[in-house]
């Protein structure tokens, strides 16, 4: 047996012996929007971490969340698959080590990527139809879930297999605005608890106020500080980033207006997590438009037991970096020509 006993099989060539390709170089054929088989995935990336990264089963179990004797099963399944046979054979192969990088860089617990190929067709197609699938799939009676908002989360609703369930409350965790447009936080909040049956819980105030003292105001006696109580002990937050670089939905609907936007970059910042911005360090940059935003505080936020962050875009990369450094979420869905910028940006490490 040889010190490498096995051979990685990109999509299109193998690599002998210790030397491997990265998987961003490996050529990929996939169609454009199938979504990654659950079980699939799962039993590679068993095998990904037990025989390339060197992962005993216990330690393969912890990082996957399950039993150990789970992971003998998916271990054995993928050989009696022809997936693993002196060989990894799996066109999800080069998407797992994305996957690992970026968990492995950011300590997220899991990073699901969305196949995409063209870098011109737009990712929010990609992300909405896996972010679904797994909103339907987390989701459960008795949780207290708080939402964003954005065009990337107000594309899930299509895709989210709705259910009765009981006990469920929906907070939004930012206010909206005056226009009833697709895109206000209330009315993604509304349509999101109603998918499960759920009470929602809308700020009555908008996201972004003309002062400080208007903020506090409407904090003090509007009852929102009793919505945000509710952010206090959340069982998961879905939340996106926006990006700042381009009229993203912040700039679309008139929350800010371009002499704002331009006076944030020249500070730093390279987008926002619900009008917090932030720069690519990880940072929230002071700036007067943060102490006007209605929103909650990044540290509520973190305070949630799973935080989901749903976004994409070649013009949210650094906005997504600073996301991932600053709230270090439990899971990041996006996808794949996003993830594998993410996976390879220089952190000046």
């Amino acid at each position: 047996m040889t010190e490498t006993p096995f051979i990685v099989q990109m999509v299109s060539q193998h690599i002998s012996g210790n030397a491997m390709a990265t998987p961003i170089e490996t050529s990929k054929k996939r169609l454009e929007g199938s979504l990654i088989d659950a079980v699939h995935e799962q039993r590679i990336r068993a095998a990904w971490l037990y025989h390339i990264e060197g992962l005993n089963q216990q330690e393969v179990a912890a990082v996957l969340g399950i039993t150990r004797l789970q992971v003998t099963r998916l271990l054995a399944d993928a050989r009696k698959r022809g997936e693993i046979n002196i060989q990894i054979n799996s066109d999800l192969q080069p998407i797992i080590a994305i996957q690992r990088r970026i968990e492995t860089r950011f300590n997220v617990s899991r990073v699901v990527v969305a196949p995409r190929s063209d870098p011109a067709s737009d990712p929010i197609k990609s992300i909405s139809v896996a972010a679904g699938r797994f909103i339907s799939d987390y989701v459960r009676s008795g949780m207290n879930i708080g939402v964003g908002w954005g065009r990337t989360l107000y594309s899930t609703l299509p895709h989210i297999e709705g259910r009765a369930l009981e006990d469920i409350r929906v907070v939004s965790l930012l206010g909206g605005i005056a226009e009833a447009k697709r895109f206000n936080p209330a009315e993604f909040a509304w349509q999101f608890a109603e998918r499960f049956n759920g009470e929602g819980y809308l700020v009555p105030a908008p996201a972004i106020v003309d002062s400080v003292e208007t903020k506090h105001a409407l904090l003090e006696h509007c009852g929102i500080s009793q919505i945000f109580e509710y952010a206090n002990s959340l069982d998961v937050a879905f939340v996106s980033v926006g990006g700042i670089a381009s009229l993203n939905t912040s700039y679309r609907v008139g929350h800010l207006s371009e002499a704002d936007r331009r006076s944030l970059i020249n500070v730093g910042v390279v987008g926002d997590i619900l009008y917090n911005f932030i720069n690519v360090e990880g940072e929230i940059v002071d700036h007067p438009v943060n102490d006007r935003a209605i929103a909650i505080e990044i540290a509520k936020l973190k305070r949630a037991k799973d935080v989901v962050v749903i976004s994409g875009g070649e013009e949210k990369i650094e906005a997504l970096i600073g996301a991932l450094r600053l709230l270090k979420p439990s899971n990041l869905i996006t996808d794949e020509i996003t993830a594998a910028t993410i996976a390879n940006y220089d952190l000046g490490e």
